[in-house]
């Protein structure tokens, strides 16, 4: 509704430095909108390689919409997206995505294995015999995750925490450059989220760049080196130790009384130095 408070972005956040065209993320004035309404104003940032980096913000902020957008999921109203100074339709083969599991139909009659071959689809190509190479490596990435004793589960089969693990090991099965993962701690058991934050690391040791969304704020600063606070705008981004702090914390929640608590406590943990 025009006028409406709860609908208008916070401040704009300084972006800092001209864009680089060796950021494995470079996103340049983006705007994204659904039925005239934007979801995502002016987006405009560098992520930075070989780090984990969090995309935060309250319900409805926009962050699963970042990431369909970087990814030509949907359409833009404006902006551009570059990945390694390219379009992504140019680097495909360098990004890997792992969606939210509730997007996904665990119905399908298909094996984990089966799904995690798919990550290899585009050096096999489509409609060509999978070879005993392709299997190997898809076997090795659910070993990497700690469910290669599943492999011919149907995934409708599998717990909650064991299908995310699946499509984590399609990601890593593609070995690409940048991953972007969409509520990969979503609903996920203890020992899945340690298996996640432990793939992360590997990812980052190996120079990857992982860009996650992500929404349990007591767990940011453990898990991410560089943090974007996004509410519609971004708030602020840049290395977490110095973004991730009351007055951005207030910014990006104010307005989103159910989630006011979950930053009050956040906030908490920061004055600890927890």
């Amino acid at each position: 509704m025009a006028g409406d408070p709860a609908v208008s972005p916070p401040p704009l956040a300084s972006t800092g430095a001209e864009h680089s065209p060796l950021a494995p993320l470079s996103i340049h004035d983006l705007t994204v909108a659904y039925h005239r309404k934007p979801v995502l104003w002016d987006v405009d940032l560098d992520v930075p390689g070989g780090q984990l980096v969090g995309v935060v913000g309250p319900n409805g902020a926009g962050k699963s919409t970042l990431i369909k957008a970087v990814l030509e999921l949907i359409p833009k109203a404006s902006g551009r997206v570059l990945i390694f100074g390219q379009p992504y339709s140019k680097v495909r083969s360098r990004v890997a995505y792992v969606p939210q599991r509730e997007s996904v139909d665990w119905d399908f009659p298909v094996s984990a294995l089966d799904v995690v071959t798919m990550g290899r689809y585009g050096r096999i190509g489509w409609f060509k015999p999978v070879s005993r190479s392709h299997k190997a490596a898809a076997l090795e990435a659910l070993d990497r995750v700690g469910i290669a004793s599943l492999a011919h589960r149907q995934i409708s089969q599998l717990s909650g925490g064991q299908q995310q693990r699946t499509f984590l090991a399609r990601a890593l099965v593609q070995d690409a450059d940048l991953y972007l993962m969409d509520e990969p701690f979503a609903a996920v058991d203890a020992a899945t989220e340690r298996a996640i934050v432990a793939l992360l690391h590997d990812l980052r040791a190996a120079g990857k760049t992982c860009l996650v969304v992500h929404h349990d704020l007591q767990t940011v600063r453990e898990y991410f080196d560089h943090v974007i606070l996004l509410n519609m705008r971004v708030v602020a981004h840049g290395p977490t130790a110095g973004v991730f702090n009351n007055e951005n914390l207030q910014r990006a929640y104010g307005g989103k009384l159910t989630l006011l608590s979950e930053a009050a406590d956040a906030v908490a943990r920061i004055s600890q130095g927890k």
